[in-house]
């Protein structure tokens, strides 16, 4: 059960390549949105409206990916009583980003639009880290079983 939750290599680099490209663009965005209204702002004004037209092409990337991720890995894990707590923390944050990006993208309350998008910053920045610990937690816990079912074996 442990090596069938692997996801495959093209479909692991594609979700890495994503979540690169959103982290970089979104980090991106906030350093140019806080030098917009340097000398060369208008170069930091572009450089705003095009980071975040590549974040939401990536972000729209990402849904599909993880669209993906439901049948082939979360489903799986979560029947296998693998990785519960980690994986449960990924999905919350990913569905945190997507709904604040579209609260970002439709609601123009200027009261909720501060908080929405801190928010959304918040668990962005978050997200590459979290990924990291997943990631980590589930090659150690199939490391672990491996050297478990090692020892057990007769010689």
């Amino acid at each position: 059960m442990a090596s069938a939750l692997q996801l495959d290599r093209r479909f692991r680099w594609c979700l890495y390549a994503a979540v690169a490209i959103l982290f970089a663009t979104g980090a991106g965005w906030l350093v140019a949105d806080q030098l917009k209204e340097a000398p060369n702002g208008e170069f930091w004004q572009a450089a705003t409206a095009n980071l975040l037209m590549i974040h939401g092409a990536a972000a729209m990337i990402a849904l599909l990916l993880l669209g993906g991720l439901f049948p082939s890995h979360i489903v799986r894990a979560w029947r296998g009583r693998l990785n519960r707590m980690s994986g449960s923390v990924m999905v919350f944050c990913n569905t945190v980003l997507i709904v604040t990006a579209f609260g970002l993208y439709y609601l123009g309350s200027e009261t909720l639009r501060p908080l929405i998008s801190d928010l959304h910053i918040v668990v962005g920045l978050a997200l590459p880290l979290l990924l990291a610990l997943h990631i980590w937690l589930g090659r150690h816990r199939m490391q672990n079983a491996f050297v478990r079912r090692s020892a057990n074996m007769p010689d």
